[in-house]
């Protein structure tokens, strides 16, 4: 998959058929956008392309919303390599790029700077200066400029369409399996292992440390059935978020332990899988009481895990 950051000098593609968004989270209403975009472009020998920005626009639109995603950009570029995308392009968006007319938009970007041919968006979708430009516009626009637009009806789950706001919705509340259901794989967090106080394995239950990361949409403090992934390997564990406040804590953090036994993992990149939220952070007045809740912690975790193994065939 080739990577194009900037306005791309070459401007032939194979019938290029396109997409445009930010695509946060990778969920299963775009998933199902992705496919269409990659069975035509298949079908016509073409190009299947992505059009996305860096940074979102929200970050210029709105500099104070605090906005964190489903995604980072590896993990997003990793997906789209998995859909089938062939090239994704990625456009700076300043406000220069904002104050673009619909019209401006279609004709110097869609159509000379991508080349594109056919054009698949939600039905919904807005563009342009103050998003002024609505669907209807965009397929005239398409009709002046030599492209085809395929508006696309969004996926509906659970009795709502499925969308980046309400998985952030069900992350940041710790229905992390409801998330999972709408992004058709479990919501996942990656980072490297720091040292920690040694608490853990103090009580008996050794951890790994990972700080949050601040961009990230983070689960509700607590404990979680998790998978975690340490150098392609995947192992069970149990994850915890919260500010560990049976020891006065103050930071917040993210502390995973796997159950096929202790690991050195200090400098390792991880990548934990979240599956089930167990229960919620609580304080204990004793350690002996909050190693006794561990154990039954674990004891919950591997029932999840066993029927998510089961239901996966694994």
């Amino acid at each position: 998959m080739q990577v194009t950051r900037g306005y791309p000098t070459e401007t032939v593609r194979p019938y290029p058929v396109g997409t445009i968004g930010n695509f946060d989270g990778h969920h299963r209403g775009h998933q199902a956008l992705l496919k269409l975009v990659v069975e035509t472009a298949r079908q016509a020998q073409g190009t299947a392309l992505v059009l996305t920005f860096d940074p979102h626009p929200v970050k210029i639109l709105a500099p104070h919303a605090d906005l964190r995603f489903l995604t980072d950009e590896e993990e997003k570029l990793e997906l789209f390599e998995r859909a089938g995308i062939d090239e994704v392009v990625f456009l700076e968006f300043t406000p220069a790029f904002a104050s673009l007319s619909p019209e401006a938009f279609a004709d110097q970007i869609l159509a000379k700077c991508l080349g594109l041919k056919e054009v698949f968006v939600g039905e919904h979708f807005a563009f342009g200066h103050k998003r002024a430009g609505k669907i209807h516009d965009l397929t005239d626009l398409g009709n002046r400029f030599g492209f085809t637009v395929h508006p696309t009806s969004p996926v509906i789950m659970a009795g709502g369409v499925v969308s980046s706001t309400r998985i952030r919705q069900l992350i940041m509340s710790g229905h992390v399996d409801q998330a999972a259901d709408l992004l058709g794989r479990p919501y996942t967090l990656r980072g490297v292992v720091s040292p920690g106080e040694g608490r853990g394995r103090a009580l008996g239950w050794p951890t790994a440390n990972i700080q949050l990361p601040s961009h990230r949409v983070t689960p509700a403090d607590g404990i979680y059935a998790s998978i975690t992934i340490v150098d392609h390997e995947r192992h069970d564990s149990v994850a915890y978020i919260g500010t560990r406040p049976t020891f006065d804590g103050r930071e917040r953090l993210l502390e995973v332990s796997l159950l096929d036994g202790p690991h050195n993992l200090y400098g390792q990149a991880l990548t934990v899988q979240f599956l089930e939220r167990i229960r919620g952070d609580a304080q204990f007045v004793e350690e002996t009481a909050l190693s006794r809740q561990i154990a039954s912690d674990v004891e919950s975790a591997k029932t999840i895990l066993r029927r998510h193994h089961q239901a996966i065939g694994g």
